[in-house]
């Protein structure tokens, strides 16, 4: 799912998005979870390692307001690395901008 440039707000259609991730933990028989933050090269390196952490606690928040258990979510800022569009830095690039989820053996940290 992806953000609005330095935002970590939830948008419409990421609710969309978890609302799947939610009812698929539910058909998932309580597997783990994992949050892999991103942002994109645009603003300094300590900033967007920030913020994309703040980008996976809104996805926590918002997993666990929906039934989720907190102990089943763990995460990882990577900031701006392992971008998913190679751009020069300084460069805003919404792919880059993303929380990955992925689920069940192998999945936390």
């Amino acid at each position: 799912m992806f953000f609005d440039w330095d935002k970590s707000d939830i948008t419409p259609e990421a609710a969309s998005i978890l609302d799947s991730a939610v009812t698929a933990y539910g058909n998932c028989a309580n597997v783990p979870i994992m949050l892999a933050g991103y942002a994109d090269r645009s603003g300094k390196p300590a900033y967007n390692q920030g913020l994309s952490e703040r980008r996976n606690a809104s996805v926590t928040d918002y997993l666990t307001s929906h039934g989720v258990p907190g102990g089943a979510i763990s995460s990882q800022g990577f900031g701006e690395n392992n971008p998913r569009v190679p751009t020069a830095d300084g460069v805003r690039e919404l792919q880059n901008r993303r929380v990955e989820i992925t689920y069940g053996p192998g999945s936390g940290m």
